[in-house]
């Protein structure tokens, strides 16, 4: 796979896929602008070599074609700032005469934004005819958009056929090669943590993971089903009924493979998801009817902590609780301490992105690990083996 770094960008434009699918506030403020900053080592090389870069990205799931609160218009002034001043302009769409004419005038140096890819339905279905509109608009395309790269669209994938020369960007890359790291190393103990509210979301990374680790961390709303499905009472817990044989399964598995699976010993439970709420401390086979799990307990987060900091290789997927809640929260920054201090020591520690990443960064610990994954749910499938048509399309 080529990279940006085999291209003089000198006196050509580039056609960049990034992903600044970004939160937005109602006065469409960003309140997160992680994916934006990690493509800026990119466009700053593009335009020091003397090149323009014409950008696309989705942002959010429009249904209906164009929605102001969908719109990447609301990033141009801070992707200016991010670029130093830049001279960014904005395009009303990512085709067609308007986008054409802007992107041909670009001078070297210069950035164009287009419009939400995702205003047009063929995008997600990788419409040729769309692809082939894109590619009037730079004589390089560079794919940096790691997040969508398991989308196989039109801005992602098909575009890349009708170009000679084309590349990944740094962030692409960098993803690849810290997914990589942590696949191949060989280094052990290697610990990986699973959160997030379902096992069926994770049960293939699960499975796969099973022949690479030696400790798997079960944590979050997934638990609940393994303790039900280990006869458990879990009071009004998060639970997959149908999801049962196969969590029981998945500890046969792990026992066979010699992987040791420590599940939470103890919740914090509540009747109500509000920040505020009575909580108790309830051990995960005995929660009374009425009450819930939200967090892994004070037990649990001094098992898995312990693990955690005695790992040479970490990989993290999903909270240990609704972090997004304060009170809720406390499990979550455990993990996250112990994976700060055991990166100290000198582990290896890849936050697999999503949830997971939005919480490392929220505590302010994203340069304190290894490496914060932009992407969650292409991390995931280049994790359970996968090809990825955004990073395939560039071979």
């Amino acid at each position: 796979m080529k990279t940006i770094d085999d291209i003089n960008f000198s006196g050509k434009r580039a056609l960049v896929r990034v992903d600044f699918n970004v939160p937005l506030d109602k006065n469409y403020k960003i309140t997160d602008d992680n994916r934006m900053q990690a493509a800026v080592p990119t466009l700053k090389k593009i335009l020091k070599d003397g090149g323009s870069a014409v950008l696309m990205s989705h942002l959010g799931r429009p249904k209906e074609g164009p929605e102001e609160k969908f719109s990447l218009k609301h990033l141009v002034d801070h992707l200016s700032s991010l670029l130093e001043g830049a001279k960014v302009q904005f395009a009303n769409d990512c085709v067609g005469a308007e986008a054409e004419e802007k992107a041909a005038a670009l001078q070297a140096g210069e950035v164009l934004l287009l419009e939400n890819t995702r205003f047009h339905k063929e995008e997600s279905k990788g419409d040729e005819e769309l692809a082939k509109q894109m590619a009037k608009l730079g004589d390089v395309y560079v794919n940096d958009a790691f997040g969508s790269a398991h989308r196989a669209h039109s801005s992602t994938t098909t575009v890349a056929q009708f170009f000679d020369e084309k590349a990944a960007g740094y962030l692409l890359k960098a993803e690849i090669d810290n997914a990589d790291t942590v696949l191949e190393s060989g280094e052990k103990p290697f610990t990986a943590i699973m959160g997030g509210a379902k096992i069926s979301d994770k049960i293939q990374i699960i499975e796969r993971l099973l022949d690479k680790v030696n400790h798997l961390i079960i944590g979050g709303g997934m638990s609940y089903t393994f303790f039900k499905a280990m006869g458990g009472e879990i009071g009004n817990s998060l639970v997959e009924e149908d999801k049962l044989d196969l969590a029981n399964e998945l500890i046969r598995k792990a026992k066979d493979k010699g992987v040791e699976l420590h599940l939470p010993i103890d919740s914090i439970v509540t009747q109500k998801i509000e920040e505020g709420a009575e909580t108790r401390v309830a051990n995960n086979h005995a929660i009374q009817s009425g009450w819930m799990g939200v967090d892994i307990g004070p037990e649990a987060s001094e098992v898995f902590s312990k693990t955690v900091e005695n790992s040479k290789i970490i990989l993290w997927n999903g909270p240990m609780g609704i972090f997004e809640i304060p009170d809720f929260a406390e499990g979550t920054k455990a993990i996250a301490d112990a994976v700060v201090k055991a990166t100290e020591k000198g582990a290896f520690s890849l936050i697999g992105g999503g949830d997971s990443a939005a919480a490392v960064n929220t505590l302010g610990y994203g340069d304190k690990v290894s490496y914060v994954s932009t992407g969650g749910g292409a991390l995931l499938e280049y994790m359970e083996g996968k090809e990825l048509p955004g990073v395939k399309a560039l071979g």
